[in-house]
């Protein structure tokens, strides 16, 4: 009970921070001298789809409960990256990070949950730009990228950062369900994210950057 209570409080926070943080924008775009209105209809935008992302997000918790099968689809693993990363613009703007990608073109679709796999990435996503949070001697970079992988004939999916790194032994502790490195963090996103890719057949693991930072990695299967 303890682990679902901790894992539903994590999967809908997200949205609602998402929520909380455009919202605010959108108070600040309609409340200066000159009121910005495209930039407040966007963030009015963002707010709705945060909250049709939160009604999903419960209704997945939901089915779960239930023991419902997951709702599998094929996936267009860049899009789904570019729509993440769309969500999570306004924090990437704040913190001031850097934010690159590199995907591979004609990637086949993968098969699986579109919403689990997105409530994955985002997580992967805000971790690295929370990790950067201290860095100011040199640029925060977040580089989001997708790559075919022969060996697991599916799509590798990346997410590398510039912050401090990880410790050898958190590599594999981080995925532990409770263990955290945030002073605020509750340990579930890495935890429930592994067990998603591997119910959908892939891998998740982090290994550190030859230089600064760490590189999160998963595998989806492709639908072929």
């Amino acid at each position: 009970m303890g682990e679902l209570a901790a894992s539903i409080a994590h999967e809908v926070n997200q949205p609602l921070s998402a929520v909380i943080i455009n919202g605010n924008a959108c108070r600040r775009w309609l409340g200066g001298a000159s009121p910005n209105l495209e930039e407040a209809r966007d963030a009015v935008g963002r707010i709705i789809e945060e909250g049709n992302r939160a009604s999903e997000v419960i209704s997945e918790i939901r089915s779960f409960v239930k023991k419902s099968p997951p709702h599998k689809e094929e996936v267009d693993i860049n899009a789904l990256i570019l729509e993440t990363i769309g969500l999570v613009r306004g924090e990437i703007i704040r913190n001031q990070v850097v934010q690159l990608t590199d995907m591979a073109a004609d990637l086949p679709p993968v098969y699986g949950d579109r919403i689990q796999l997105e409530q994955v990435l985002l997580n992967l996503i805000m971790n690295a730009i929370e990790a950067m949070h201290a860095v100011a001697e040199r640029p925060r970079e977040l580089l989001v990228g997708s790559q075919w992988q022969d060996d697991a004939q599916g799509v590798l999916v990346s997410v590398r950062d510039s912050g401090s790194g990880l410790e050898a032994l958190d590599q594999e502790q981080v995925f532990d369900a409770f263990f955290t490195t945030k002073p605020e963090g509750m340990g579930m996103g890495l935890s429930l994210g592994r067990s998603t890719i591997t119910a959908h057949g892939g891998r998740l693991w982090a290994g550190p950057n030859p230089d600064y930072g760490t590189t999160f990695n998963f595998t989806v299967p492709a639908h072929v």
